[in-house]
């Protein structure tokens, strides 16, 4: 496979672990997810609400 490809899969996953951070959200997690469902896993975000803040 071009090597290209990779490379944009992986920023697109670093992209949606910050995202998931904006919605107080995990991650780690949704960068294991994104690397397999990628532009599917973007558009999940997208669309789920940001969760409350909770204290621990």
């Amino acid at each position: 496979m071009n090597e290209e490809y990779f490379v944009g899969w992986g920023t697109l996953s670093l992209i949606n672990a910050g995202l998931a951070q904006g919605k107080n959200r995990s991650g780690l997690n949704w960068f294991l997810v994104s690397l397999f469902l990628g532009p599917i896993a973007t558009f999940i975000l997208v669309m789920v609400e940001k969760r409350p803040y909770q204290d621990d």
